[in-house]
């Protein structure tokens, strides 16, 4: 997934409002771009992922910009952020708030917990055990958390954006993978190139603070209303029975794959036709084709499978798989 290629030509254009709301989220990039370096597979990932009200998984090692990379969305989207850091003594209400007694009123009030945003980052979600990661489920999945019986809804948008550290285990606790299909996106975060980084330690000695996004000059360049506006021009984007037909072969594929001993659910590919939908309207277009497929079948369906362990022991990664998949299932014409 890189940026969006030039609009072909021939393409129907979308309604006005679209138009610039499509503006004002690619504006985006180079407003995130004054903060983070590169990962801009990454930038446009989150916000497919805000389109398609999903959730993202951020998978990359310590010190490349995960956390500042949702903060500088945030701010461009002139959304509310949280930050929790999950660690093993965290409890679930810890996440989703609590009941406090008032001496005054001698009456019990609820006092809202970090989820109460609309971008929530949940550092290092794989540090705390299953029972709090489990608080997040209703969360992520029904928009709501439940408290003493009563529901009280998050607000939209909300996208929780969890980050985990893919070279150090001990001490974890690994996603189930009801918990991981339940996230629309997992984007890899690689470390930098040498022309990257060197750019990096260049704002830094120009004295560059991560903390302190404002001094970098960014500014909100979307809201809310560009989103929803964004959101209903995605709605309106066409599928045709052969692409529709073209992801449930994928799909159907990698249950066949002799390397997986899960493949990809009928939610998976309900996913995969909501991102693509997502990604085919960024580059301009107001219909499917099969590359919007391919464009976002690795990051939508890497952790929606499971490796067997001789596989595994072979080398073969998700991502191997699935690129054999694309590479074998019929491209519709």
């Amino acid at each position: 997934m890189s940026a969006p290629p030039p609009v072909p030509a021939g393409t129907t254009e979308p309604l006005a409002n679209g138009d610039t709301a499509r503006a004002s989220l690619e504006a985006l990039r180079s407003e995130i771009a004054k903060a983070v370096v590169g990962q801009d597979p990454a930038v446009t990932g989150l916000v497919v992922a805000l389109l398609c009200r999903g959730h993202v998984l951020l998978e990359g090692a310590p010190g490349v910009a995960k956390t500042l990379l949702v903060r500088a969305l945030a701010a461009s989207l002139e959304l509310e952020t949280k930050r929790v850091q999950f660690t093993p003594d965290l409890m679930p209400s810890d996440v989703t708030g609590s009941l406090v007694y008032d001496a005054r009123t001698a009456e019990f009030s609820f006092q809202p917990g970090p989820v109460f945003t609309h971008l929530l980052l949940a550092d290092e979600i794989n540090r705390t055990p299953p029972k709090t990661q489990s608080s997040l489920l209703e969360a992520m999945e029904e928009r709501q958390v439940t408290v003493d019986g009563t529901p009280r809804p998050l607000p939209d948008p909300f996208l929780v954006a969890a980050t985990q550290n893919p070279v150090e285990y001990e001490g974890t606790y690994p996603l189930p993978e009801a918990q991981l299909d339940r996230f629309l996106l997992k984007l890899t975060v690689p470390l930098p190139s040498r022309e990257e980084e060197i750019d990096v330690l260049t704002r830094h000695a120009d004295g560059f603070n991560p903390r302190d996004l404002a001094s970098a000059g960014i500014r909100p360049v979307a809201g809310p209303g560009d989103l929803e506006a964004a959101r209903e021009a995605v709605s309106r984007t066409k599928v045709s029975p052969e692409i529709a037909g073209y992801v449930v072969d994928i799909c159907r594929a990698t249950r066949e794959s002799p390397s997986l001993s899960l493949g990809v659910s009928p939610r998976g590919a309900t996913a995969l036709l909501s991102t693509a939908r997502a990604w085919a309207w960024l580059t301009g277009r107001d219909f499917v084709i099969p590359d919007d497929v391919k464009a976002l079948a690795l990051p939508t369906l890497r952790h929606r499978i499971h490796l067997r362990p001789e596989a595994e022991m072979e080398g073969v990664t998700p991502d191997s798989v699935i690129t054999s998949v694309l590479a074998h299932v019929p491209v519709p014409r």
